[in-house]
């Protein structure tokens, strides 16, 4: 039985409501008179149902679809503006006792390349990606209650806070690692870290556990819930995902929306973040073997009515995207992107090991991070290193706030621009820096409170004159 504010992952994943949902989507698909409505409620940007979201995602109606696309244009602008939060994976470990049949890391792989970063080894990852300009990272590591304890991932937090390499630093450390207890959640909460990820992969029970068909990952419920335990244990901010190609998108999309709707329902705040990725080629993973692949314009369709069903939720695109692709959906709703990414352990000090099959995918977007900074600046975005809100407590119900209030600009615009200004000055190729100067002299004057206008402006000075870390 469907129920929203139930601790039981399928109550409030309901394979009986998605099957609902869909049925209706496909009845409704061009129905005009229910889609005008829709698209009516969703324009006060408040978000819509996952029964209402379905039925845009279902709609072909050519007129009604452009119609979708500049409503998601307009709310990105409204909320997020023309910023781009960057960030980078750092892998820790590729040990993993899961069984999982689209991952590389599948303990049944026996050749390729089994690595755990030592604390000097991931002192070396953070160097140089502090090199390159990062501020915010994204700790991954496979589930193996041996090679990558609680206790080594807590370790690894703290050796990465601690690195100070020139004007580098790493402000902010996301954490994707698996389902846990709360106990283990709190002293992640403790540690410090920002956002906790947990991809889902799918909704979908049965295929869920067809997929994971041995190690702790099996348990689909334990896997589901995590996020109320991870709430429970004091972090505020999670970030949801699905790996679509898995499964059926259209019921993976409901699936993570109905997610959306159950922590905000039960928890009082929703996702701090979604991500979408696609199922991509690695080391023994073919992508063709999987029947649900989705083309380039269903991805578009989906980000598009994701920003429209949940407005004030992060949407994030990796390097699993292509250049062309991830040029499509920024527009559409898209707040984060990785730049420079690598997805091999140790692959920032040794780019070689990418080479020997230890990637956990490979990369359609092998840009370097400087090279995507120029690109987001000659196409009229700020690429934001910011991690003013993590480090000032806004996180949680209090981000969500100043978000749904419209006053988030007065902290992301000037954050932004210094944090990009810090990078230009520190990091950029002297093209960069000449589209980035230009671009924040023309993004001051957008800053809407004078006062905090004026402030940003003599803190770009200080930043130029070699002070750093400024941030409102």
């Amino acid at each position: 039985m469907y129920d929203i504010k139930s601790k039981k992952a399928e109550e409030f994943i309901n394979h009986e409501e998605i099957l609902d949902t869909l049925e209706y989507a496909v009845a409704n698909k061009n129905n005009r008179a229910l889609i005008d409505s829709i698209l009516k409620k969703a324009e006060e940007m408040k978000g819509i149902s996952h029964r209402e979201a379905a039925v845009l995602l279902e709609c072909d109606l050519e007129d009604e679809v452009q119609r979708m696309e500049l409503l998601a244009k307009k709310i990105k602008q409204r909320f997020y503006g023309n910023r781009i939060v960057m960030f980078a994976p750092l892998y820790l470990s590729n040990y993993c006792v899961n069984g999982c049949l689209y991952c590389p890391y599948h303990y049944v792989n026996k050749h390729i390349p089994r690595k755990k970063l030592t604390q000097e080894e991931i002192k070396r990852e953070v160097i140089a990606l502090q090199d390159l300009g990062h501020k915010r990272l994204a700790l991954e590591a496979g589930e193996d209650p041996v090679n990558n304890p609680i206790e080594y991932i807590l370790d690894s937090i703290h050796t990465i806070y601690s690195i100070k390499h020139k004007n580098g630093s790493i402000r902010r450390v996301n954490v994707n690692i698996a389902a846990t207890t709360v106990e283990n959640y709190r002293r992640l909460k403790e540690a410090g870290i920002g956002t906790y990820i947990l991809f889902q992969e799918t909704y979908h029970k049965e295929n869920y556990e067809k997929l994971h068909p041995t190690g702790p990952k099996h348990n689909y419920a334990y896997h589901t819930e995590a996020m109320d335990r991870a709430m429970e244990g004091g972090i505020d901010d999670v970030g949801l995902g699905v790996l679509f190609g898995l499964n059926m998108y259209r019921y993976d999309f409901a699936g993570i929306l109905m997610h959306a709707e159950h922590l905000e329902s039960a928890l009082g705040v929703g996702p701090h973040t979604i991500s979408v990725p696609r199922i991509r080629t690695a080391d023994d993973i073919d992508p063709s073997t999987f029947k649900d692949a989705i083309s380039d314009d269903i991805f578009a369709k989906i980000v598009t009515v994701l920003r429209i069903a949940v407005p004030y939720t992060g949407l994030i695109v990796s390097t699993r995207e292509s250049q062309k692709s991830r040029r499509r959906v920024l527009d559409l709703g898209v707040t984060q992107i990785s730049g420079g990414s690598k997805t091999s352990v140790g692959g920032y000090d040794q780019p070689e090991l990418e080479e020997e099959s230890s990637a956990q995918f490979d990369l359609a977007d092998r840009r370097t991070l400087d090279e995507i900074v120029n690109w987001l600046l000659t196409l009229g975005y700020i690429p934001s290193f910011c991690t003013a809100c993590y480090r000032e407590g806004r996180t949680g119900d209090r981000f969500m706030r100043l978000v749904k209030s419209g006053q988030i600009v007065n902290c992301c615009q000037p954050n932004a621009l210094m944090t990009l200004k810090e990078y230009l000055e520190d990091y950029a190729s002297p093209d960069t820096i000449k589209k980035g100067e230009a671009l924040i002299e023309e993004e001051l004057l957008k800053v809407p409170n004078d006062k905090v206008r004026t402030l940003a402006k003599e803190n770009l000075i200080r930043i130029q004159q070699g002070q750093r870390d400024f941030r409102f």
